[in-house]
């Protein structure tokens, strides 16, 4: 089986799913990955076939999407031709994490395909939504990658086609402890934004992961890292709590190591708002942003006791032989 496995770049999540899942796809087939975007930090330690623009995302200095830039960005026209010089004819299986480009490109040749991850959950109604929706949010889940079919993954089975989350081994064979220091990851978020707010801290330790660093470094009570997997693994598994954004990926390990666990969700990125009223029906307390003004309010979870709820991860051949009992209606070439 020839297996074509697309990959979107614009958060870390979707590369360390990719981590994990590429082994098992390759028990089943020869594996071709296509990587998209260009907003991950993270490095991709597996083969790339293909390497292409497509939509990349960009934040302000504190906590919200450029659109204008982004925006500016995207280039229809060598969105069309990337699309077109795709070969998805040449594959039996396609499982597309959210790219556009290969759902373009399987919906111009008349390709069957599965769109597998955390955004092809929202195709079900039942999955979370924050009580404020948003149409040109809704829009952009349910058109930018379509698919023939979906497989989903959030931190819930809302429905029968959702399934738990991609946890890395190295949290999965973990011994978490609490050495009391908070781990900081909010990629909207810059060092000017927040540095004052986490000295007054002091003497509690902040160990704050941050795009713009070359290398780990301390000032005062914080220590600050580069992007960097096993620094941030080690960091997650051993600290108090988390302060994240409003992401997939990173709540759902944190939950299961059992950490204590909020949320800053981007301003203007409805996902990230979907996923935070779905943490937020988990009992994981969210903020709109982090500022002088609301400081008091992360300052009163830091000193609260509250119950972290209990996350089941994803069973990764089970999720893989449920896309594969889609057998006569996916691994056919044309519709």
């Amino acid at each position: 089986m020839k297996i074509l496995y697309a990959v979107q770049a614009t958060g870390n999540g979707h590369i360390s799913r990719a981590h994990q899942l590429y082994p098992y796809l390759c028990e089943i087939g020869d594996v071709d990955i296509l990587l998209s975007g260009s907003n991950s930090n993270l490095p991709m330690d597996i083969p790339i076939k293909y390497r292409t623009h497509g939509l990349s995302l960009f934040y302000n200095q504190c906590g919200g999407l450029d659109y204008i830039k982004s925006f500016s960005a995207f280039n229809w026209k060598r969105v069309k031709k990337e699309a077109h010089d795709l070969p998805v004819e040449n594959y039996d299986l396609i499982i597309n994490d959210f790219d556009h480009i290969t759902a373009r490109a399987c919906k111009t040749k008349n390709i069957r395909s599965v769109q597998f991850g955390h955004q092809g959950s929202f195709m079900s109604e039942n999955t979370p939504r924050p009580s404020k929706s948003s149409f040109i949010g809704e829009y952009v889940l349910k058109n930018y990658a379509p698919a023939t079919h979906y497989v989903g993954l959030h931190f819930d089975r809302y429905d029968s086609f959702i399934f738990p989350p991609v946890v890395k081994n190295i949290f999965l064979y973990s011994k978490p402890k609490d050495q009391g220091h908070i781990t900081v990851y909010l990629p909207s978020y810059e060092k000017i934004c927040l540095t004052k707010i986490f000295k007054e801290l002091a003497p509690l330790e902040i160990h704050w992961f941050v795009k713009d660093v070359d290398k780990p470094y301390q000032e005062d009570n914080i220590h600050y890292y580069p992007i960097n997997q096993k620094h941030f693994n080690e960091s997650l598994i051993n600290c108090h709590a988390l302060l994240t954004g409003g992401g997939f990926e990173t709540p759902a390990e944190a939950l299961y190591l059992g950490k204590k666990l909020m949320t800053i969700p981007i301003n203007g990125q409805y996902e990230q708002q979907c996923n935070a009223a779905a943490l937020q029906k988990l009992g994981v307390p969210k903020m709109s942003n982090l500022d002088k003004k609301t400081k008091h309010i992360f300052f009163d979870w830091l000193n609260s006791n509250v119950k972290v709820p209990t996350m089941v991860p994803n069973n990764i051949e089970e999720t893989l032989n449920y896309i594969l009992s889609l057998n006569d209606k996916v691994l056919v070439n044309k519709v």
